[in-house]
């Protein structure tokens, strides 16, 4: 289930929990919340970008082992093998 994000419409007439933005657990297709569950102000739900990160995987060290080639850019049509 996604972590859904909202925020106040009016943080001036809004308490500390959505004044500040919050974050609820919400399923797939689970219409938005139009009000603070605390203080019942109105509330707005946020766009929010995914968290994406680095392979910790070792992606390199199996690629590596797998017999691919990897390069890095130097400049404009120059690469040099990393491995």
């Amino acid at each position: 289930m996604p972590i859904r994000e909202y925020a106040a419409v009016d943080p001036g007439k809004s308490c500390r929990h959505c004044g500040n933005g919050f974050e609820e657990v919400e399923a797939i297709d689970a219409p938005p919340k139009k009000t603070c569950p605390r203080c019942g102000s109105k509330i707005t739900r946020q766009l929010s970008a995914p968290r994406v990160g680095s392979s910790e995987s070792g992606l390199h060290d199996r690629a590596k082992s797998a017999g691919f080639t990897t390069y890095e850019k130097l400049g404009k049509g120059e690469y040099e093998k990393k491995y």
